[in-house]
């Protein structure tokens, strides 16, 4: 408040001040709904709430701020509170509509509603935006709560956008289009009647003196204290119970006896695990799988190495053929890269196989142990106890009987322990004592030894329950010891853990071949995928050489064409200054004989009116156009759709020309073109091709285990 002088003044006169006007009132009972509302919405915030009832509660906490926003900007109120609270509540309102945005566009999301989150998340963006601009002297722990709710809304804007970007493609709407968000209100207002109305004699009826108070305290306090003790030394009795029967094996020995056998319960899981997984039966499959993959990669190997021995055959055919002037660099040179990748491969290959023989040999050396992990349930796998053939004196339904009835006896001395726990409970949870404190004067020693020896007879029960439990266990150890004896106890036990430890070690040893079959899995699904990258390298390395080929094809013949023009221009000169007139000059010789020059390269029977292409002998012993290389064609993955072909074939095998070259560029891809097409530099080295992926880190690497490491 201000101008304190001028409102004592204005009471001194008789005036009344703003601060007990109607609206002054009003302002407060809005201020005060708003604050109650948001510990409201603290609470379903804590409790995890849908999204959409947190945004209708945080939407009326804005609704009361707002109201009491309005009611201090509007006479008579606008001049008399400091504009720092002013601030405050303004910025309030937008912090809980923006909230009340942001909750709505979680639950929008959920509903895949990108659209219209997008817009809500604007909007509260830019609600919060114009009241920060407005906000002066706010408090510092508003401002980060404010600036929080900020980034997180932008956090989640961006997120909204590219999915709607690259997945929804939805049209997001304008603010004007969307509706009012809804509000819940938690609160009301209370009447001031009903809070100053005496005749329902409760406005002082929660008032206790201090004395009273204080003795209360003392009194709970020594309730507690009772209740403590007498609950530990029940849940004593009951470790006690619980160590002791395990300790004589009991009630298992009992229920094995009856048939009902169990396993403990982690190998009892470990066992449930290795069945749901398929059990050992299994193994034989996933191994059958690792014998196909290994063949595919042993097949795509093979295709490779056959695809690079068929281009380097006929590269050696035209280099025989043309001898010097083919002067395209050899495969062999080209290619050693991927030969000593291939070479690795199998290399790779070799060493998995022996890993493969290595897991098969285990599998069926172990099978025989493993096999108990097939039984199901397993527990017909473990031993039981049986009666003694011959039996002396025929009691041992007796000693049997006697030995159930007396763990029966337990049992029902630990249901009454707990019994007499909820009834010490029950009995604080009732012990009300503050009328009486508050009608006695003077000390309350007396009435708390009164009301304190309520609690006795309940501890009385306790302690008899303890010391009954202890004889029962003395009778329960005397009978079991003549149990063990009768059914030769001991002798079952050894079996039994016999059968524990075999069914551990097959489990293990379970584990183990099955990590070693997934290793391989892993080993041959990367490395098939390695040896597909190698082959399409391979595929596209081929199609260059093919071009690289029919162009010096045809520049060979047209060197040869130009040579054979030229010896006969220069023979038909020579005839032609020869003096005709001297008739005894001797008869002009026939020119050499031509070189048979090779045809074009492609040219059907029939010869080509060029000079040095009318022989039909001189044609080359490939007289089609000699086609792409027709690379088998590619399998993909184990289990993977087939790979697209490559340059944007139609199928495998048929490739579409590069474009042509401007002058400068590299017409070829790889530095694959040799002197003969780049005379005037010195031939490029050859890059290294790419890693392949049989190196990458998978769920199960090659090379972290004994099994499949490339050597």
């Amino acid at each position: 408040m201000r101008e304190s002088g001028a409102a004592a003044k204005a009471v001194a006169a008789g005036a009344t001040t703003v601060d007990v006007t109607p609206e002054c009132a009003a302002m407060l009972e809005k201020l005060m709904l708003a604050q109650a509302q948001e510990c409201f919405f603290e609470k379903v915030i804590a409790g995890g709430k849908p999204p959409a009832l947190c945004s209708k509660v945080a939407r009326q906490v804005g609704v009361f701020y707002e109201e009491a926003y309005a009611a201090l900007s509007a006479a008579p109120l606008s001049q008399h509170f400091d504009k720092t609270w002013v601030s405050h509540v303004q910025l309030k309102a937008a912090q809980f509509y923006a909230d009340a945005c942001y909750r709505c566009s979680l639950d929008l999301h959920e509903k895949e509603e990108i659209a219209q989150e997008i817009a809500r998340l604007k909007i509260g963006i830019s609600a919060l935006a114009d009241a920060k601009k407005a906000a002066r002297g706010v408090a510092a722990p508003l401002l980060d709560s404010v600036n929080k709710l900020e980034s997180n809304m932008k956090t989640n804007l961006e997120r909204a956008m590219k999915e709607n970007d690259r997945v929804y493609l939805m049209r997001v709407p304008d603010a004007s289009s969307l509706g009012a968000l809804p509000a819940a209100s938690l609160v009301k207002p209370t009447s001031l009647a009903d809070v100053l109305d005496a005749s329902k004699e409760r406005l002082f009826s929660s008032l206790v003196p201090d004395g009273s108070m204080k003795a209360l305290s003392k009194y709970t306090e020594m309730v507690d204290n009772i209740i403590r003790t007498q609950a530990e030394k029940l849940q004593q009795a009951s470790e006690i119970t619980r160590v002791r029967l395990k300790e004589m094996d009991l009630p298992d020995s009992i229920l094995s006896l009856e048939g009902n056998i169990t396993l403990p319960l982690d190998l009892k899981e470990d066992v449930e695990a290795v069945q749901i997984s398929g059990g050992p039966a299994g193994l034989e499959a996933e191994l059958q799988q690792l014998r196909d993959l290994s063949r595919v990669n042993q097949e795509l190997l093979v295709q490779t190495e056959e695809m690079l021995q068929k281009e380097a055959n006929e590269d050696a055919q035209f280099r025989t053929q043309f001898g010097s002037r083919w002067t395209r660099p050899q495969s062999s040179t080209l290619t050693k890269n991927i030969q000593d990748r291939l070479n690795l491969f199998a290399s790779n290959l070799k060493t998995a196989g022996d890993s493969d023989s290595q897991i098969e040999r285990s599998l069926k050396e172990s099978y025989p142990l493993m096999s108990i992990l097939d039984k199901r349930p397993i527990e017909s796998a473990l031993p039981s106890i049986s009666r003694p053939i011959m039996s002396l004196d025929g009691n041992e339904d007796a000693i049997v009987g006697a030995l159930k009835q007396s763990l029966r006896q337990l049992e029902s001395l630990g249901a009454q322990r707990a019994g007499l726990e909820d009834m010490l409970k029950e009995m604080k949870r009732k012990d009300d004592i503050l009328p009486k404190l508050m009608a006695g004067v003077g000390s309350h020693d007396d009435l708390f030894k009164k009301e304190i020896s309520k609690y006795d007879p309940i501890c009385a029960e306790i302690a008899d329950n303890i010391v009954t439990q202890e004889q029962l266990l003395l009778q329960i150890q005397a009978q079991n010891e003549q149990f063990a004896a009768v059914f030769n106890l001991e002798d079952y036990k050894v079996s039994r853990e016999r059968c524990y430890k075999q069914i551990a070690v097959a489990v293990a040893k379970y584990r183990d071949i099955k990590k070693n079959i997934n290793e391989g899995l892993n080993f041959y699904v990367t490395l098939q995928e390695a040896i597909g990258k190698i082959k399409q390298q391979c595929s596209d390395f081929i199609m260059t050489r093919n071009i690289q080929c029919r162009e010096m094809i045809e520049d060979v013949q047209k060197k040869l064409a130009g040579f054979s023009f030229s010896s006969s221009s220069q023979a038909g000169m020579q005839r032609n200054t020869s003096a005709p007139s001297d008739h005894n000059s001797p008869s002009p010789q026939p020119p050499p004989h031509a070189p048979h020059a090779q045809g074009p390269y492609g040219v059907p029977p029939g010869g080509d009116s060029r000079p040095g292409y009318s022989q039909p002998e001189a044609r080359p012993a490939y007289s089609q156009p000699y086609p792409p290389y027709g690379a088998p064609p590619q399998q993909p993955p184990y289990g993977a759709p087939p790979q697209q072909p490559p340059y944007g074939a139609q199928h495998p095998g048929h490739y579409q020309q590069p474009p042509h070259q401007h002058p400068g560029q590299q017409a070829y891809p790889g530095g694959w073109r040799g002197q003969y097409y780049n005379p005037h530099q010195p031939p490029q080295p050859q890059p290294p091709y790419p890693q392949p992926p049989y190196n990458a880190q998978g769920p199960y690497p090659p090379h972290q285990s004994n099994y499949y490491r490339p050597q």
